[in-house]
């Protein structure tokens, strides 16, 4: 995954500490229902986006991860939750420590099939709710992905 000039600049200054750190993800379905997931070279599952950068907005950090992810234009339609917890909160392999907070948000693609876009992207595909179980996830993926479809807009 990368990593921002920004956040780059902080860990400069604190190390491997505990962040907090904003993303904004898409939530998009197809006519069938189906929900597009992204796969990162990692190999896990999960929906398309990423870190908030100082200035933007969650609609525009969706906007843009999902041109760089996708390849393709989102418009972000309404508000589906805001997450956190210590479910979202992550050690990376190479010691830095981040808790994330989640806001989601309904899109709908505006032109084009996705596909990868990016170098942190290998694959793209939709899948029906019941398919998340034979999906290689995250656990903050599979927990976030479960609030959502539950419904749980701000449930913590």
């Amino acid at each position: 995954m990368g990593m921002s000039d920004y956040v780059r600049g902080l860990r400069a200054k604190v190390g491997n500490d505990l962040l907090f750190m904003p993303s904004a993800h898409a939530l998009i379905r197809d006519g069938d229902g189906r929900i597009l997931l992204v796969r990162n070279t990692s190999g896990r599952w999960l929906l398309p986006g990423g870190a908030v950068e100082p200035g933007e907005s969650p609609a525009e950090a969706v906007r843009r991860e999902c041109r760089e992810e996708l390849a393709v234009p989102v418009e972000a339609v309404r508000l589906v939750g805001v997450y956190g917890g210590p479910e979202y909160r992550i050690r990376y392999p190479n010691g830095d420590d981040a808790a994330w907070v989640v806001t989601i948000l309904e899109c709908r693609i505006l032109a084009g099939e996705p596909q990868p876009g990016d170098d942190e992207v290998d694959a793209v595909g939709w899948y029906h709710v019941d398919e998340f179980d034979g999906l290689p996830l995250s656990d903050a993926s599979r927990v976030l992905l479960g609030e959502v479809l539950s419904g749980a807009a701000f449930s913590r």
